[in-house]
């Protein structure tokens, strides 16, 4: 008779992630839309705890498949980066623990008007400009940044927008899909930081020259169906479309969790956001699961100002189709 052994399948690994990056970039809007999503939050805990917590035993009271969100910053009695970053190496060798780093950054001017906005100190210029502390703590913390798993710069985001970042990016717990962005954005307002793939709409008819869908989006039909009479309309969309495709099994392939597509025109308000929407309907036919976000659907920029502009970050040589 054979004696089949029951055995025990290994256990998860317990779920940790860091959260660090500049005072300012929404590191406690990110612990509290965490502790949404059900983790458990931490923030400024004294560096010479951090083991103790991390490795503390899983009690019944204490599920292990409960993740842990950890928030660590300048502020921190005891900061230093270089040390963070021995713990963390030392921490990752354990089979037991799924680690992960995620920094938040911000542009310095962005981060200024954040301060003088909420007439808060920097933590590291408390009688000097903020900008003096925010440039000390982007070099201290640049380490960090350099060995994150993740970086998501907050500097064209508000609370709201990040919030629902934080939900889109951990909400699921499968850890085997591809979380994928499609987003429209205007090249007017730079571009977006934290894309992968960038795609320039410029080359299509442009709606702002027709009085009638100007104030419209690329939300409404008739936006929609102007752009799509645009006799180059169809063959570039479905090479965009088979390419992204294409990429992004091979992406996963090599261990990309997050990728953005990102599709610009000038203001970011017609051809930009009707091809996002387009894009992630056919990306949906082809069994992914994209979000959609558009940065700048909501600004008001004149695409005529933009493209009379010396520094060419319109669309020169464009005509004024209609």
């Amino acid at each position: 008779m054979t004696v089949h052994r029951l055995t025990t399948p290994p256990a998860a690994p317990n779920r940790v992630l860091l959260v660090t990056g500049l005072s300012g970039a929404g590191k406690s809007t990110v612990l509290k839309a965490l502790e949404d999503l059900g983790y458990e939050a931490v923030d400024n805990m004294p560096l010479r705890l951090l083991r103790r917590l991390i490795g503390v035993e899983q009690h019944a009271d204490h599920p292990a498949d409960r993740p842990l969100a950890i928030g660590i910053d300048t502020r921190t009695r005891a900061f230093n980066a270089e040390d963070i970053l021995a713990r963390l190496k030392e921490l990752k060798r354990d089979p037991s623990l799924d680690i992960r780093v995620l920094y938040l950054d911000c542009s310095g001017g962005e981060l200024t008007r954040r301060f003088s906005e909420t007439r808060r100190r920097h933590p590291l210029a408390l009688d000097r400009p903020a900008a003096d502390g925010i440039a000390r703590e982007r070099e201290l913390l640049a380490p960090l940044r350099q060995w994150a798993d993740i970086v998501l710069d907050t500097t064209d985001y508000t609370p709201h927008d990040t919030r629902r970042i934080i939900r889109e990016k951990f909400g699921r717990q499968d850890g085997e899909r591809l979380t994928l962005t499609c987003m429209s954005f205007g090249f007017a307002r730079g571009l977006p930081r934290d894309a992968d793939l960038v795609f320039d709409m410029r080359f299509l008819a442009n709606p702002h020259w027709v009085a009638e869908l100007r104030p419209l989006t690329g939300r409404d039909a008739p936006v929609g169906i102007f752009i799509e009479s645009d006799p180059a309309y169809d063959s570039a969309f479905a090479r965009i479309r088979d390419l992204i495709v294409e990429l992004l099994p091979r992406y996963q392939h090599e261990g990309k969790t997050y990728l953005t597509a990102a599709f610009g025109c000038t203001g970011g308000r017609h051809r930009s956001v009707y091809v996002t929407e387009a894009m992630a309907k056919a990306l949906r036919a082809a069994g992914f699961e994209p979000n959609v976000l558009h940065r700048d659907i909501k600004g008001h920029g004149d695409d005529a100002e933009e493209l009379a502009a010396p520094d060419g970050s319109g669309e020169p040589g464009e005509s004024k189709r209609a």
